[in-house]
């Protein structure tokens, strides 16, 4: 692959959704042409609202000046069509957890921009190599996923498929670190480093308050308060959206052919078939204000206090 990353690089995203217009927001503030596009018109001009809203936080805390928001701005392109995104030299997809979808996505891509330029996916947990077996050219693809809010968290997973060139990797961590995050590279396995990890943070949390060994909020508490954790298991559950963290959990369950370790919480399920959501919603574990978002400089800062549900009778699936 020839190096085509650089500063001046024109850069895709797919999918306007809360994860894209984080991405597109530090790519906008790295100095780069940004072209955003999704399927749906409403989701484009939310996802718009949401990127000048990430930037007037940085100019209200003086990471950026007025002018330069205007800037960033002006670089933007909304894309209602994937054909805008020819000229990109990266192109990042964030949209829902589903492998077929994926490659279909990544199918028309490919027909549309150049050879040489990168495809990755923001996925938290599917496999890179099973993304890219589709392509003619699966050696450029690759993992880029950012953890939410994205204009905060620095950790970025650079993940290589069996496919994935080296240099491509490479090129893709040189540049989450000019983007000033912190790069970390690994290999295509179920749930790459973090979601691994993370499972069991949010799976005992989970059997713990199935069992009634204690209420949300104290669960919660002991892991922020005494354990150290920036939030406890079941708000963060909230902050990520209970369908996505559950469409994490089952795959990577699937992925470690149904290892019990990993089994789906029924809770979980039950608040994402009520479609309560978590703070996207207003009702998760918590209740939440109106208006309210995870995406600031700190959670505490960005969101209102959250209201605690009943404890176990006022959320679906509770005993």
């Amino acid at each position: 692959m020839s190096t085509v990353l650089s500063k001046t690089a024109s850069i895709g995203i797919i999918g306007a959704g809360t994860m894209g217009a984080g991405i597109v927001a530090v790519a906008l503030r790295a100095g780069h042409a940004v072209y955003l596009h999704d399927t749906r018109q409403q989701a484009l001009t939310q996802g718009a609202e949401s990127v000048t809203a990430s930037l007037d936080r940085w100019v209200k805390r003086g990471h950026l000046t007025a002018r330069q928001r205007d800037e960033c701005l002006a670089r933007l392109t909304l894309a209602a069509e994937l054909s805008e995104l020819s000229a990109c030299a990266l192109v990042v997809e964030a949209i829902i957890e589903n492998l077929e979808i994926k490659q279909q996505l990544f199918s028309a891509l490919e027909a549309v921009v150049g050879e040489h330029t990168i495809l990755a996916s923001n996925t938290s947990s599917i496999s890179i190599t099973a993304i890219a077996a589709t392509l003619q050219r699966p050696q450029r693809m690759v993992g880029m996923h950012f953890f939410n809010p994205a204009t905060v968290l620095p950790l970025v997973e650079v993940v290589k498929g069996e496919a994935t060139c080296a240099t491509v990797v490479a090129q893709v961590s040189e540049l989450a670190t000019l983007w000033g995050k912190c790069p970390v590279e690994c290999k295509s396995t179920p749930g790459f480093i973090v979601n691994r990890v993370a499972r069991p943070f949010y799976g005992e949390a989970l059997l713990g308050l199935e069992d009634q060994v204690a209420p949300v909020a104290v669960i919660d508490a002991a892991l922020r308060d005494a354990g150290g954790f920036r939030m406890g298991p079941l708000e963060l559950m909230d902050l990520i959206g209970h369908d996505t963290n559950f469409a994490v959990t089952r795959s990577i369950y699937d992925a470690f052919f149904q290892d019990p370790r990993y089994r789906p919480s029924l809770t979980q399920k039950a608040l994402v078939d009520a479609g309560w959501l978590g703070r996207k919603t207003g009702r998760g574990f918590y209740r939440y204000d109106p208006g309210s978002t995870p995406d600031g400089i700190t959670y505490e800062a960005a969101c209102p206090q959250p209201t605690l549900v009943q404890q176990f009778g006022d959320f679906p699936g509770a005993q």
